[in-house]
């Protein structure tokens, strides 16, 4: 073995890392694959996904490895988790997994752990070439409609979400839960990591591609495609729902945000004053309107659709504090009155208003809220545009007088 070899199996020691491949009916290619890995690690896991032909055998023939296997195919996201779980039952902190195919190279493994000694807190994408000789049209759209779903989903631009050779810091995902168990997996678990904070980071690889007459894929464009789909509608509701809100608010969590918030948005020249008062106003209606806990969420995902400053919507949505409840509930019973002729019920204002009184006069506190709502918003609008414009004349008074 020459010191060369020594050297890379010492930085995969030095990383507490391992290789998983997850195979599938791929024999004819299995071996070299194998081979070329056992050149820099042993730390090799190989799960066996079902497979139908010689793969029981070839993998006789390398003892060293950990090799999981199962009798029927579970699909490559199976494969795949069942890998991490194994990994991370021998105590190692990161994997790094490469396709049985022959379309990887073993010779990139040492520029996966590279990135580990400045990123040691990412997911790191091997990134192809997609204009790789015999590279299949129908991988490019697959890749870049991934690409477009996965940016709406995370915000985040990424060149391959679909390469399967990665590199997984798995002591950062023990807690995250994945569902897919096909090839909607690779996009499921880049998503995950990150809404949960992980960065995503990627690299050049070499790729190859064998003529169409020699290539074996596993991907059933009819079934698979719409796993995909049906992943990326619910991802995209669950980011726009709670990701997009929650990451939202967390950041408006600190007073100095607001106020820095404030100062960019407020006093944003790039911005019309008829918009910026606008997501005021839109912000105090939907912080009155009777949606009590998901006021904030939905006003944040609203003002994306209308094309508002989600910031001050935000900053607005929360006249609905603790210490002004009482007011708002007070003032929508008031208004209620106009709308239910009969059976109106006149609450005294006091910090003591139950939760038991709306109950039971619920019709009269539903009306008067939205109503209350639309007319605070109003409000909120125009005062907002007043002071904006005068803002803008003082603004423009003083820097006269400086000339």
């Amino acid at each position: 073995m020459s010191d060369l070899n020594n050297q890379y199996r010492q930085l995969f020691e030095r990383h507490n890392a391992c290789v998983i491949v997850p195979t599938y009916n791929n024999a004819g290619t299995l071996a070299q694959v194998l081979s070329s890995v056992l050149e820099y690690t042993d730390r090799v896991i190989v799960v066996n996904d079902g497979s139908t032909d010689g793969t029981s055998g070839i993998l006789d023939g390398f003892p060293q490895i950990v090799r999981v296997q199962y009798p029927r195919n579970k699909g490559k996201g199976k494969a795949l988790r069942i890998g991490f779980k194994k990994a991370t039952e021998l105590g190692y902190d990161y994997t790094i997994t490469i396709d049985s195919d022959g379309q990887h190279f073993a010779k990139d493994l040492p520029a996966f752990l590279a990135t580990l000694d400045t990123e040691k807190r990412a997911v790191v994408i091997g990134s192809r070439n997609l204009h790789s000789e015999n590279m299949p049209g129908k991988n490019t759209f697959a890749n870049k409609f991934s690409n477009f779903w996965f940016y709406v989903e995370t915000g985040l631009k990424a060149p391959d979400t679909q390469s399967g050779y990665r590199l997984y810091p798995l002591y950062l995902m023990k807690n995250v839960i994945f569902f897919g168990t096909r090839y909607e997996f690779e996009v499921e678990v880049l998503v995950r990591c990150a809404w949960k904070g992980i960065k995503i980071s990627w690299i050049p690889v070499t790729v190859y591609y064998p003529p169409r007459e020699e290539r074996i894929s596993h991907f059933r464009p009819g079934p698979d495609f719409s796993r995909i789909s049906v992943l990326n509608t619910i991802l995209v509701l669950v980011a726009f729902l709670y990701i997009k809100p929650r990451d939202f608010i967390l950041k408006m969590s600190k007073i100095e945000n607001v106020k820095d918030l404030l100062r960019k948005n407020l006093f944003n020249k790039e911005e019309s004053h008829l918009k910026k008062s606008a997501s005021i106003g839109f912000g105090i209606f939907m912080g009155i309107v009777p949606l009590w806990g998901f006021q904030m969420a939905i006003a944040v995902v609203l003002a994306a659709l209308f094309r508002l400053n989600k910031a001050l919507t935000l900053i607005a949505s929360n006249i609905s504090i603790p210490p002004m409840i009482p007011l708002i509930v007070f003032l929508s019973f008031v208004f209620g009155k106009f709308w239910v002729a009969a059976n109106t019920v006149s609450l005294i204002f006091s910090k003591n208003i139950t939760l038991e009184a709306i109950k039971l006069n619920i019709k009269q506190y539903v009306f008067g809220s939205v109503t209350l709502a639309v007319v605070a918003g109003l409000l909120g609008f125009i005062i907002t545009l007043v002071l904006l414009k005068f803002s803008e004349k003082i603004s423009a008074g003083k820097g006269a007088k400086a000339q």
